[in-house]
Protein backbone atom coordinates (compact mmCIF):
# COMPACT_ATOMS: atom_id res chain seq x y z
CA UNK A 1 0.00 0.00 0.00
CA UNK A 2 1.11 3.06 -0.95
CA UNK A 3 -0.24 6.79 -0.02
CA UNK A 4 1.00 9.98 -1.82
CA UNK A 5 -0.09 13.44 -2.71
CA UNK A 6 -1.55 13.76 -6.43
CA UNK A 7 0.01 15.59 -9.19
CA UNK A 8 -2.36 15.85 -12.37
CA UNK A 9 -2.35 15.86 -15.53
CA UNK A 10 -4.72 15.65 -18.55
CA UNK A 11 -5.24 13.46 -21.69
CA UNK A 12 -2.86 13.05 -24.30
CA UNK A 13 0.41 13.92 -22.22
CA UNK A 14 3.19 12.53 -24.30
CA UNK A 15 6.58 11.48 -23.63
CA UNK A 16 7.89 14.59 -25.30
CA UNK A 17 6.00 16.96 -22.80
CA UNK A 18 7.20 14.27 -19.57
CA UNK A 19 10.80 14.51 -20.83
CA UNK A 20 11.51 16.91 -23.15
CA UNK A 21 14.14 15.82 -26.13
CA UNK A 22 16.98 18.40 -24.96
CA UNK A 23 17.15 16.32 -21.84
CA UNK A 24 17.43 12.72 -23.01
CA UNK A 25 21.20 12.48 -23.04
CA UNK A 26 21.18 13.72 -19.33
CA UNK A 27 23.83 11.41 -17.56
CA UNK A 28 21.19 9.68 -15.28
CA UNK A 29 18.02 9.20 -13.90
CA UNK A 30 18.48 11.76 -10.85
CA UNK A 31 19.18 14.40 -14.21
CA UNK A 32 15.75 13.34 -16.41
CA UNK A 33 13.90 13.79 -12.68
CA UNK A 34 15.63 17.20 -12.63
CA UNK A 35 13.13 18.08 -15.91
CA UNK A 36 10.45 16.00 -15.90
CA UNK A 37 7.37 17.72 -16.76
CA UNK A 38 9.00 21.14 -16.93
CA UNK A 39 7.21 22.22 -20.19
CA UNK A 40 3.77 21.72 -18.91
CA UNK A 41 4.16 22.13 -15.09
CA UNK A 42 7.25 24.05 -13.81
CA UNK A 43 6.74 23.45 -10.42
CA UNK A 44 6.53 19.81 -10.52
CA UNK A 45 10.11 18.71 -10.33
CA UNK A 46 10.81 21.07 -7.73
CA UNK A 47 8.02 20.30 -5.15
CA UNK A 48 7.22 16.40 -5.95
CA UNK A 49 8.49 14.10 -2.70
CA UNK A 50 9.24 10.36 -2.94
CA UNK A 51 6.31 8.92 -2.35
CA UNK A 52 3.96 11.22 -4.60
CA UNK A 53 1.11 9.74 -7.30
CA UNK A 54 0.52 11.04 -10.91
CA UNK A 55 -2.90 10.81 -12.46
CA UNK A 56 -3.38 11.56 -16.03
CA UNK A 57 -6.28 11.38 -18.44
CA UNK A 58 -6.73 9.26 -21.67
CA UNK A 59 -3.39 7.98 -23.69
CA UNK A 60 -1.25 8.78 -21.02
CA UNK A 61 2.65 8.03 -22.28
CA UNK A 62 2.11 8.25 -26.02
CA UNK A 63 4.25 9.75 -28.43
CA UNK A 64 7.96 8.43 -29.27
CA UNK A 65 8.69 4.94 -27.52
CA UNK A 66 11.45 6.52 -25.40
CA UNK A 67 11.92 4.55 -22.13
CA UNK A 68 13.65 7.84 -20.84
CA UNK A 69 9.99 8.97 -19.45
CA UNK A 70 8.72 6.15 -16.88
CA UNK A 71 12.48 6.55 -16.03
CA UNK A 72 11.95 10.29 -15.18
CA UNK A 73 8.94 10.27 -13.53
CA UNK A 74 9.96 7.03 -11.59
CA UNK A 75 13.81 8.78 -10.71
CA UNK A 76 11.25 12.11 -9.41
CA UNK A 77 9.93 10.28 -6.40
CA UNK A 78 6.49 9.55 -8.08
CA UNK A 79 5.39 5.99 -6.61
CA UNK A 80 2.84 5.33 -9.28
CA UNK A 81 0.68 6.78 -11.93
CA UNK A 82 -3.32 6.56 -12.26
CA UNK A 83 -4.32 7.35 -15.62
CA UNK A 84 -7.71 6.72 -17.43
CA UNK A 85 -5.06 4.63 -20.27
CA UNK A 86 -1.60 4.14 -20.83
CA UNK A 87 -0.01 4.77 -24.12
CA UNK A 88 1.12 0.54 -25.36
CA UNK A 89 4.53 1.53 -25.29
CA UNK A 90 4.77 3.67 -22.09
CA UNK A 91 2.69 0.92 -20.29
CA UNK A 92 5.52 -1.55 -21.58
CA UNK A 93 8.15 0.58 -20.58
CA UNK A 94 7.07 1.20 -17.27
CA UNK A 95 6.38 -2.44 -15.82
CA UNK A 96 9.69 -3.60 -17.59
CA UNK A 97 12.25 -0.64 -15.39
CA UNK A 98 9.18 -1.89 -12.09
CA UNK A 99 7.30 0.94 -12.66
CA UNK A 100 3.42 0.62 -11.28
CA UNK A 101 1.01 1.78 -13.42
CA UNK A 102 -3.05 1.39 -13.10
CA UNK A 103 -5.65 2.14 -15.67
CA UNK A 104 -8.75 3.69 -13.77
CA UNK A 105 -10.62 6.11 -16.16
CA UNK A 106 -13.17 6.53 -12.79
CA UNK A 107 -9.95 7.63 -10.55
CA UNK A 108 -8.59 9.75 -13.42
CA UNK A 109 -11.52 11.19 -13.61
CA UNK A 110 -12.54 11.72 -10.06
CA UNK A 111 -9.58 12.37 -8.33
CA UNK A 112 -8.25 16.04 -7.98
CA UNK A 113 -4.79 18.10 -8.21
CA UNK A 114 -3.45 18.17 -4.41
CA UNK A 115 -6.03 15.61 -3.32
CA UNK A 116 -3.83 12.41 -0.95
CA UNK A 117 -4.43 9.17 -2.85
CA UNK A 118 -3.58 5.39 -1.44
CA UNK A 119 -3.38 2.60 -3.99
CA UNK A 120 -3.26 -1.22 -2.87
CA UNK A 121 -1.29 -2.25 -5.95
CA UNK A 122 -1.97 -6.57 -4.48
CA UNK A 123 -5.82 -5.19 -4.98
CA UNK A 124 -5.83 -2.39 -7.22
CA UNK A 125 -7.71 -0.54 -5.00
CA UNK A 126 -7.76 3.56 -5.06
CA UNK A 127 -8.86 5.76 -2.53
CA UNK A 128 -8.82 9.31 -2.45
CA UNK A 129 -8.50 9.93 1.31
CA UNK A 130 -9.33 13.32 0.63
CA UNK A 131 -12.95 13.22 -0.48
CA UNK A 132 -13.07 9.50 0.49
CA UNK A 133 -14.08 8.25 -2.70
CA UNK A 134 -12.73 4.83 -3.81
CA UNK A 135 -12.08 2.84 -6.82
CA UNK A 136 -11.28 -0.53 -8.59
CA UNK A 137 -8.49 -0.90 -11.17
CA UNK A 138 -7.39 -4.22 -12.26
CA UNK A 139 -4.72 -5.66 -9.97
CA UNK A 140 -1.65 -6.77 -12.19
CA UNK A 141 -1.51 -10.22 -12.85
CA UNK A 142 1.20 -12.03 -10.53
CA UNK A 143 3.88 -11.76 -12.96
CA UNK A 144 3.50 -8.49 -13.51
CA UNK A 145 3.88 -7.90 -9.72
CA UNK A 146 6.94 -10.34 -9.88
CA UNK A 147 8.44 -8.01 -12.20
CA UNK A 148 7.64 -4.73 -10.13
CA UNK A 149 8.93 -6.39 -7.21
CA UNK A 150 11.94 -6.97 -8.40
CA UNK A 151 12.50 -3.71 -9.63
CA UNK A 152 12.22 -4.45 -13.41
CA UNK A 153 12.25 -7.13 -16.12
CA UNK A 154 16.22 -7.61 -16.29
CA UNK A 155 16.66 -7.66 -12.48
CA UNK A 156 13.47 -10.08 -12.28
CA UNK A 157 15.51 -12.43 -15.37
CA UNK A 158 18.47 -12.65 -13.21
CA UNK A 159 16.87 -13.36 -10.29
CA UNK A 160 15.29 -16.51 -12.20
CA UNK A 161 18.51 -17.80 -13.28
CA UNK A 162 20.42 -17.04 -10.19
CA UNK A 163 17.81 -18.84 -7.89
Amino acid sequence: MVTGKVFKYGDNVDTDVIIPARYLNAPSPEELAKHCMEDIDAAFAPTVKKGDIMVGGWNFGCGSSREHAPIAIQASGVECVIAASFARIFYRNAINIGFPILECPEAAEAIRNGDTVSVDYDTGAITDETTGAKFQAVAFPAFINNIISHGGLLAYLKSRQNG
